[in-house]
């Protein structure tokens, strides 16, 4: 216990001196940031150091950084419950930007939205600033959650960049939620933008409305 409370006050430091935002509860996929380590990676994976709080490549396809699950969920959570999600102190927010928070029950080849915050994501209002004010998010849970222990939970955000284009954040991390008798899930797609195969979003200078019109078009999807 020691030993990982050692570990994360060294990765919350650098966290702090590096770049941009990422979740360390529940735990991402092989990230070192997290309040609750795993005990073990899956074989033949590594802690992802940097990688983890820098945006998706554009050009790649994995939208979760990687598809391996954790051996075992980092989270149990029951349909209808509240949970709270953490974010790493330190993290640069880029004027906020629209984020979701979403689940998949296909190993993160589909996701449908549980809650988002548009406009103004880390932040209490439209704020034109890098320094995030909102470090957790608590909110409620679908009542009719399937129930599921290979379920992926994802925070994703559509950050705003200087030059009016936009990036992409993904962070998956892999749960169990003791769900309803529900077969599935119906909610809205969640929204992928900036990386291969999907829209472009641009931002311009002035305003915290941009790309909206993809969040409100987005179609229900059932898992």
């Amino acid at each position: 216990m020691l030993c990982k409370s050692i570990v994360f006050s060294a990765l919350t430091l650098f966290a702090s001196v590096s770049a941009n935002m990422s979740m360390i509860d529940p735990c991402p996929r092989f990230s070192p940031y997290c309040k609750n380590l795993p005990s073990s990676l899956p074989a033949g994976a590594s802690w992802d150091n940097a990688n983890i709080m820098a945006p998706i490549d554009p050009n790649s396809d994995v939208i979760c950084k990687s598809n391996t699950p954790w051996p075992n969920p980092v989270a149990t959570w029951t349909a209808g419950q509240s949970v709270t999600v953490e974010f790493a102190k330190g993290g640069t927010a880029h004027n906020g930007g629209h984020a979701q928070f979403s689940v998949s029950y296909d190993n993160g080849k589909t996701f449908a939205v549980v809650y988002e915050v548009l406009e103004h994501a880390f932040y209490n209002k439209n704020t034109y600033s890098d320094t995030p004010e909102v470090l957790k998010y608590t909110f409620t849970l679908p009542t009719d959650l399937p129930s599921s222990d290979k379920a992926v939970f994802a925070w994703s955000w559509v950050s705003p960049k200087a030059d009016g284009s936009t990036s992409f954040y993904m962070n998956c991390a892999d749960v169990e939620i003791k769900g309803s008798s529900s077969k599935s899930y119906t909610g809205r797609k969640t929204v992928i933008a900036d990386v291969k195969g999907y829209p472009t979003i641009a931002a311009p200078g002035s305003g915290f409305t941009w790309g909206l019109d993809y969040y409100n078009s987005a179609p229900n999807v059932t898992k």
